[in-house]
């Protein structure tokens, strides 16, 4: 069965190396989303990356960054997407990283599996 909606696509684009409560930031953000019941998160790691700072980080095999660009995608409603914003914030001023944020509106086109008779 094919369910469709419009719901908010929030990119938070961090480092790898980016950290808060002890653990790599992208990790705590994922952690946060769950409890706030979010529909989902997943994390995606770039392979180059510059930002504000203009510093190019990349991997390469001769070079392997320890601070490779991260990206934690989450979709759900735009209200429950936007409190979870506040949520994080104060997070993200502890964590003391530069954090890009996007969210876009987004189609989603769901496929719900056949139950078994």
């Amino acid at each position: 069965m094919k369910d469709l909606k419009t719901a908010k696509l929030l990119r938070i684009h961090v480092g790898e190396a980016d950290r808060a409560r002890r653990q790599p930031l992208y990790e705590v953000l994922v952690a946060e989303a769950r409890a706030a019941g979010l529909a989902g998160a997943t994390v995606l790691r770039g392979i180059e990356s510059y930002g504000a700072s203009s510093v190019v980080h990349r991997s390469r095999l001769v070079e392997l960054s320890e601070d490779l660009p991260v990206v934690v995608e989450i979709v759900d409603a735009e209200e429950r997407v936007r409190v979870f914003l506040e949520r994080i914030d104060p997070l993200l001023e502890e964590a003391g990283c530069g954090v890009l944020m996007t969210m876009e509106t987004v189609e989603v086109v769901r496929y719900a599996a056949k139950k078994k008779a």
